[in-house]
């Protein structure tokens, strides 16, 4: 059974003054026409059908017996009357008792238990109800009356609008009434109805209160065309004297933003300090949540300032909204720099804002800010569910680190979580992308056994995975597979076959399958052209590269970050790094965002060229343009300042970089152990050595050769053979079976 809201206040639609409690200004003359103004119409005189004689003595003697015997049961006093009690007799024994409210519910409950009562006779206790300022009683009738089964909605509108009305003025004449009913309407999800009541009343001289106003503006709110409903509403129902106040407010404000309408929700908050209905933070937090929809962080950061500088604290909402924005535009840190304010301003985040942050964490490569802030969670005893663990589980694959995913993945099971599609393909795409394609294909064989269906996502994954080892015809095998078991493939299937096919070598057959997918409504969109840019500029064939892109541009394929720094590779792959300083120039000018791997192409080419001067230029240039190095800035640099015998250089960045949360490659770490030894810092390169060992790396064999060396001049025979051992099994064995694998 649900509550009736009471309303803290409503108007008189004459005078305009608010009825505050129970004892309204207006109430004592029942809104007559006397009032304020003549418009309103007045209510009508209460006339039922006169008793006869013979059953006004009967209805006096119920009532004196039920006055003056309360106490007992009525169930038992009123045997006697049983057989002859009519249900007129109902509503001429209430205008006896009616100054008892318990008396008359008992009444009333003895009944209607025998038979249904008349409309008229329900309307009338209903008003005694709200007269006794039993709003929960009077909004349970009525409510049980809009869910009998079978009612005829219209009908039963009109006639009970009628008794409702009708019986007014001289059984209560309590406006709440009307409140109760039209809440009831509105939770009925007879909005129509309501809108109707809404009107009639009006033509009455009275409003509902802004309470249930707001009630049917929430509700409105549910649909599409109901959002849009609820802004006429908000319009039109001002103009008969309703008085909006924040709540009001807010839930508009939340209806624009989901419509798309940022710009006039922004508008109408400006609005509402002139209208005297003042924002709080639920007001800038439904804005906020706008902008990050649209993805306007400039907006948003503004927002926040302002909402601060007004003495409102941001509400976890708000925060929320924040966070998830930053991490979708890869702007990871400042998302945690946000937790940690949230946390200082005593506001806890849940589950969903650890996971928004893991997840953007883990696709930015930070595997080691992800580690802390899942350990973070469960020191905080919040519970990592499924999506958590398929995050952590994405990120990790992400970064290549997939036998700590698979570890993650069986703790799941542990816990008593069971993965889902989305985890199997993540963990599935982790081991396509490392090249395992036995592990990959046994995950998705265990998948379907514990009865969970493949998606397009899942085969793709699978089929990438094939291509980029160059099996590109077992992958077209499976998109066969595929295509039987009703799975359409999408353009990233196809996007997949291109690579696979661009990977091998051929070209030709990769433009080929773009314009069968154009013919088979499959658009090559701008992945498609990038991969077969990257193609041709592998190739050396830049003018190639150049055309296509020219032919996406004409297709109106918007390049993205990623384009254009295949063209820079390909640029510093054809030693055209004049060409490639002019690119980024051009992306400054024309207000293209630049990201790390714009960089690192120049970086790693002055690296080769042993130019340390101008790959540290282009390193300060990049913080100059507000880009953050990443994973792969600093082990290029790190080796380059290796290669150039720059090790106090190389410790700094290696320092900072862990600092960052970053870690070092199998050849970053080969170059500074190897720089370290040159430089007769044994005690530095055997530590890296050691570290690298933990990670399990494979070191080269020339640092094999070194250590095994030293440790047979310090006579440690037992880790001299076991470094032979190691280096036999890395080194020698592995690239025996590669060897083998190629014939």
């Amino acid at each position: 059974m649900k509550r009736a809201v009471i309303p803290s206040y409503f108007h008189c639609l004459r005078c305009h003054n608010p009825f505050m409690g129970f004892s309204p200004k207006c109430l004592s003359v029942n809104f007559s026409s006397s009032l304020c103004s003549t418009d309103a119409r007045p209510f009508p005189d209460y006339s039922p059908r006169k008793p006869s004689v013979k059953d006004s003595d009967f209805v006096h003697h119920i009532s004196t017996t039920v006055k003056q015997r309360c106490t007992e049961p009525l169930r038992r006093i009123l045997k006697p009357f049983e057989s002859k009690f009519k249900p007129d007799h109902l509503i001429w024994v209430l205008m006896n008792i009616k100054d008892d409210y318990k008396l008359v519910l008992d009444f009333f409950n003895w009944t209607r238990f025998r038979r249904d009562p008349s409309l008229e006779a329900l309307c009338i206790v209903v008003h005694i109800a709200v007269a006794s300022k039993d709003l929960k009683m009077a909004h349970r009738l009525v409510l049980e009356f809009w869910e009998k089964p079978h009612l005829d909605v219209g009908n039963s509108f009109a006639q009970f609008t009628e008794r409702l009305i009708y019986t007014y003025k001289d059984w209560g004449a309590h406006p709440f009434v009307f409140d109760v009913f039209f809440q009831v309407l509105v939770e009925a999800g007879l909005l129509l109805e309501a809108e109707k009541l809404f009107d009639k009343l009006v033509n009455y001289g009275v409003l509902v209160s802004v309470d249930s106003c707001n009630l049917f503006l929430a509700r409105l709110s549910n649909s599409f065309d109901g959002k849009k409903m609820a802004i006429r509403v908000f319009r039109k129902y001002p103009e008969v004297g309703v008085r909006w106040n924040t709540m009001s407010y807010n839930i508009i404000l939340h209806s624009l933003c989901q419509l798309g309408r940022i710009k006039e929700a922004h508008n109408l908050l400006i609005q509402m300090d002139f209208r005297g209905s003042f924002p709080d933070v639920v007001s800038y937090s439904v804005i906020i949540n706008g902008y990050c929809q649209v993805e306007l962080i400039g907006k948003v950061l503004k927002l926040l300032e302002e909402l601060q500088r007004k003495g409102c604290k941001p509400n976890q909402y708000t925060y929320n909204s924040v966070i998830s924005l930053l991490c979708k535009t890869g702007r990871v840190v400042e998302a945690e720099q946000v937790l940690r304010g949230m946390i200082n301003q005593r506001i806890f985040p849940d589950n969903v804002v650890y996971t928004t942050l893991i997840s953007g964490f883990g696709k930015s490569g930070n595997v080691s800010a992800e580690y802390k802030l899942f350990d973070e969670m469960r020191h905080k005893k919040i519970v990592p569910d499924f999506v958590t663990y398929t995050s952590m589980i994405g990120g990790l694959c992400g970064a290549g680190k997939v036998v700590e995913a698979r570890k993650l993945f069986s703790d799941m099971f542990r816990k008593g979580l069971e993965p889902d599609e989305v985890t199997y393909t993540a963990l599935i795409d982790g081991y396509c992308k490392a090249g395992e394609m036995k592990e990959a294909f046994s995950l998705h064989n265990q998948m379907v056994e514990r009865g969970l269906t493949p998606n397009v996502v899942t085969y793709t994954a699978l089929v990438d995975g094939l291509c980029k080892r160059g099996q590109v015809d077992i992958a077209n095998e499976l998109l066969l597979e595929m295509s039987e078991k009703g799975l359409q493939p999408n353009v990233c299937t196809y996007n997949a076959i291109i690579n696979g096919l661009c990977k091998v070598g051929n070209v030709e057959q990769a433009l080929k399958l773009m314009e069968e997918m154009d013919l088979a409504g499959f658009y090559p969109d701008t992945i498609t052209y990038t991969t077969l840019m990257d193609a041709y500029c592998k190739m050396g064939e830049m003018a190639k590269a150049h055309g296509l892109l020219r032919v996406m541009l004409d297709k109106g394929l918007q390049p993205t970050i990623v384009t254009f720094n295949v063209l820079m590779n390909g640029f510093c792959m054809s030693e055209m790094l004049e060409d490639g300083e002019k690119l980024i120039k051009w992306m400054l000018e024309k207000g293209i965002m630049l990201n790390a791997a714009t960089f690192n192409s120049l970086l790693k080419q002055y690296c080769i060229r042993n130019d340390m001067r101008a790959a540290t230029e282009i390193y300060k240039r990049m913080y100059a343009q507000g880009v953050l190095p990443d994973n792969n800035t600093y082990n290029i640099l790190i080796k380059g300042h290796c290669k150039a015998r720059n090790m106090k250089e190389a410790l700094f960045l290696h320092k900072h970089m862990v600092e960052k949360g970053f870690s070092l490659t199998a050849g970053s770490y080969n170059a500074l152990i190897k720089g370290f030894y040159k430089r007769k810092k044994f005690l530095e390169a055997k530590k890296l050595f050691e570290e690298m060992r933990t990670q399990g790396f494979v070191a080269e064999k020339e640092i094999y050769d070194i250590f095994v060396d030293v440790n047979y001049e310090e006579g440690n025979w037992e880790n001299t053979l076991e470094l032979c051992d190691e280096a036999i099994e890395k080194c020698l064995v592995k690239k025996t079976s590669l060897f083998i694998d190629t014939l």
